[in-house]
């Protein structure tokens, strides 16, 4: 029988939970067993894929003789944007039955979000996954290509502490939101800064979800800037419950002891026993890097950020040259 693909539906639920943890495993895990898909960082268990069919994030199974064996999940994160407007997506899952041919249901599935995204005037798909994955050279084969690496620290006895008082620490305010985007640029490399977020509203509008930096608050979230006459830092504390652990965020130019500096302040705030910490940098925060190495972190895995151009973008005064979707 030949391999269909076609929208999820409410009773494939049980099915797709199932083939996800075959495929994936939970954060508590990847220490000891190295390298393997992060997809349980963004959606893991049945609670995570049930609201997707009641919002706008694109969820596709791909069915051979009645079964499902695999399937693709997608969004605009955070979903409560919704896919009206929205240019880009975010593909958070493709997991194959291991039983199955994971090359054609892969790109069974990818043509067909790729299809979909389309027709909603989406520009641009991403993802990101762990480097030396199976999955990568499905990717590579529809289209998709890496621009950076990510690195995820993590550690679960943090050592260091507070240090001396943040010369121009203080919490971040509303407008202060205009100047963390051009610290962002400062520190991002201009080929990577122009396919994630090339305008300061496209920086608002992905909420900063896929490079690590969300500007927007949570209850049990903190977020500071380093003032000094520019902003030179920035900082983000996700406290989090006994079972997962704290996440941390920074942006950081490396001058003096800066970075050093902000990572014992976000050790500081959580503690004198935090439990597990990881962080997110990418391949081009060094300096942060080796701030959170020196503090007990280690490498958990290294992943590939990699796109999908859907359209070509063009000037502003060819708007009319703009190909039209949906």
């Amino acid at each position: 029988m030949s391999v269909s693909v076609r929208t999820a539906s409410f009773r494939d639920l049980a099915r797709i939970e199932e083939i996800q943890h075959e495929g994936g495993g939970e954060l508590s895990e990847t220490a000891s067993r190295g390298p393997i898909r992060l997809w349980s960082l963004v959606s893991q268990t049945l609670s995570a894929i049930l609201p997707a069919l009641y919002s706008e994030t694109l969820l596709y199974v791909a069915e051979e003789d009645g079964t499902v064996i695999g399937f693709v999940q997608a969004s605009n994160r955070p979903a409560a944007i919704g896919l009206v407007g929205a240019t880009t997506l975010q593909v958070l899952n493709l997991c194959i039955d291991p039983g199955r041919d994971e090359e054609e249901a892969g790109r069974l599935l990818i043509e067909h979000l790729t299809d979909q995204a389309l027709e909603r005037g989406i520009l641009r798909l991403f993802v990101r996954l762990p480097l030396e994955d199976p999955l990568t050279s499905v990717f590579r084969r529809q289209g998709f290509r890496q621009y950076a690496v990510e690195n995820v620290l993590y550690t679960e006895k943090p050592g260091g502490g507070p240090g001396d008082e943040l010369a121009g620490l203080r919490a971040e305010r509303g407008r202060d939101h205009a100047l963390v985007y051009q610290l962002y640029r400062k520190l991002t490399p201009s080929g990577i800064a122009t396919i994630e977020a090339p305008t300061y509203k496209e920086w608002r509008s992905l909420q900063g979800e896929w490079f690590g930096h969300h500007p927007i608050r949570g209850e049990s979230d903190d977020q500071f800037v380093v003032d000094r006459v520019e902003i030179v830092g920035w900082l983000r504390v996700q406290r989090s419950s006994s079972t997962r652990p704290h996440t941390l965020s920074f942006m950081a130019l490396p001058e003096d002891h800066l970075p050093a500096e902000l990572a014992d302040h976000a050790l500081g705030l959580l503690g004198p026993r935090p439990g597990a910490v990881w962080s997110s940098l990418r391949h081009y925060d060094s300096h942060m890097i080796e701030a959170l190495r020196a503090r007990g972190f280690e490498t958990l895995v290294n992943q590939s950020l990699m796109v999908k151009e859907l359209a070509l973008r063009v000037p502003a005064r060819e708007k009319g040259m703009v190909p039209s979707f949906g």
